[in-house]
């Protein structure tokens, strides 16, 4: 079992380590090693990622005055490296590294004018699936996700390892945060969407001394020469399952001799 903090790294928070906007997360994850230095690894995490504009150190960000928060699952698996090797009769510590392959799934939301509860994938913020822009594709809810990282881990007997943990994860979309390329034709949002759509793109209207201008038609909203990124760290606990046939059992078979005289 996984359990820890996570946060996000994107076009509203470009601080990896920010003061603010830190989550719960927690997970289910299980590994199984080839070799003392070599294993498999595969989990399951959930968690919430949210940022604000309010809360940039940029000025021009605190001006677009935008925010999202969203619930995410993710699913991963990949491989782990021991940078010691780890087992009941070797090293107890080791640092590892880890690297793999996964999806997740989110579903970005804001507060309304009235304070209600709003998804923003349907709004086309930035115009994605408007005819008039067909250059810019709804974005999925599922996406691929790159997790990296490594830890400490320490074997506490013969059944028990603790691990602390930070993993990066590098997403495959832009738009875990409803944010990514340009600004839009108002008229055309409010035409093919609504006028909800006009006010949750740009919220600059809601800071105090806005000088009453919307952004002009490809006036940069985001960053999309760069993805999105999230991450987790924590602390986990596990069961050593030696019994589910783990390398030592083939040793102590092929060479005995190695384990004879313990």
């Amino acid at each position: 079992m996984f359990a820890g903090v996570s946060n996000y790294y994107g076009d509203l928070q470009d601080e990896w380590f920010p003061s603010q906007g830190y989550k719960p997360n927690a997970g289910v994850f299980y590994k199984y090693f080839m070799h003392p230095r070599v294993g498999l690894r595969f989990g399951a995490n959930y968690t919430r990622l949210t940022a604000a504009d309010s809360l940039s150190s940029v000025a021009i960000k605190r001006q677009r005055n935008l925010r999202f928060e969203t619930g995410l699952f993710e699913v991963h698996g990949g491989l782990e490296i021991n940078l010691l090797a780890v087992d009941v009769y070797r090293a107890k510590v080791s640092p590892y590294v880890f690297a793999g392959v996964g999806v997740f799934y989110h579903n970005s939301f804001t507060d309304g004018l009235n304070g209600e509860k709003v998804y923003l994938r349907p709004l086309s913020t930035e115009g994605q699936g408007i005819p008039t822009y067909p250059d810019r594709k709804q974005y999925s809810h599922v996406n691929a996700v790159f997790p990296i990282g490594g830890g400490l881990k320490f074997f506490i007997g013969k059944t028990l390892m603790i691990t602390t943990e930070l993993g990066f994860r590098y997403t495959a979309t832009d738009y875990l945060d409803d944010v990514s390329k340009s600004y839009v034709e108002m008229d055309t949002l409010f035409a093919y969407r609504s006028q909800q759509s006009v006010d949750l793109s740009f919220r600059g209207d809601e800071v105090q001394g806005w000088d009453g201008n919307y952004p002009n038609y490809k006036f940069q909203r985001g960053d999309s020469k760069s993805n999105d990124w999230y991450w987790f760290g924590g602390l986990s606990v596990a069961i050593y399952f030696d019994a589910f046939g783990n390398v030592k059992d083939y040793w102590q078979t092929k060479c005995p001799g190695l384990f004879g005289n313990r």
